[in-house]
């Protein structure tokens, strides 16, 4: 875990003396909240449509910081200076996903405002524990998906484009997963209970991808 750690404290530190990826997801996200506050016709949404709205949006926010996530590697020579160390290999990986972690929470803290604010019918705080759990499975999808899909494509000169085209596919699940158990906590008459099949299948779809990439991740390092 110390190589992790350390790997994760140099992304926490890069991203906070030159901001890069936190603040474009950010602008990405509360810019496409103004755009379905007007595109809508709509001041306020509930139920499923703010389910699909929130975490669309949050979705493609993530895609932004996905491309960004081996930058400073490939530009640098990090990936030669992690081959050449006497760690396991996939603590890199432990270290990306846990970076990406870290941003999708600061982002989505400021966006969940943004989202009350122009969007949301519903007061928010007696949603936030259940929001929470989704959001946090869901990120650990994104986390973990995002990290082996940046990894696949950031050696190609089109990653920009492999990263949605094969990332977007495979978050599909997720997506549709975290959409269904969140809908029922901006019903319209109050929060209800987040359907707890699909928090079975949130967390078995981070299981299931979680240990693939673990898998994966040390050959795609290596080529």
């Amino acid at each position: 875990m110390r190589p992790s750690l350390a790997l994760l404290r140099k992304d926490l530190l890069l991203e906070r003396r030159a901001p890069e990826s936190v603040p474009a997801m950010l602008l990405f996200s509360l810019t496409t909240f103004v755009l379905f506050h007007f595109g809508i016709g709509r001041d306020e949404v509930t139920g499923s449509l703010a389910a699909g709205v929130l975490l669309v949006t949050l979705l493609f926010a993530a895609i932004l910081g996905i491309n960004r996530l081996f930058v400073s590697e490939h530009e640098e020579g990090g990936f030669d200076a992690v081959l050449m160390a006497p760690i396991d290999r996939t603590a890199f990986f432990f270290a990306k996903a846990g970076a990406l972690f870290v941003f999708l929470v600061l982002v989505e803290i400021v966006a969940m405002a943004g989202f009350s604010i122009l969007l949301l019918g519903v007061s928010p705080w007696p949603t936030l524990p259940g929001l929470i759990l989704v959001l946090v499975l869901l990120n650990i999808a994104l986390s973990t998906v995002g990290t082996l899909v940046s990894a696949l494509a950031i050696q190609t000169r089109a990653r920009d484009l492999i990263v949605p085209l094969v990332g977007l596919p495979m978050l599909v699940p997720a997506l549709i997963a975290a959409a269904r158990a969140c809908a029922p906590l901006f019903a319209a008459g109050g929060p209800g209970s987040i359907p707890g099949k699909w928090l079975l299948v949130l967390g078995l779809y981070d299981l299931v991808f979680g240990l693939l990439a673990y898998a994966v991740f040390e050959f795609l390092l290596e080529d």
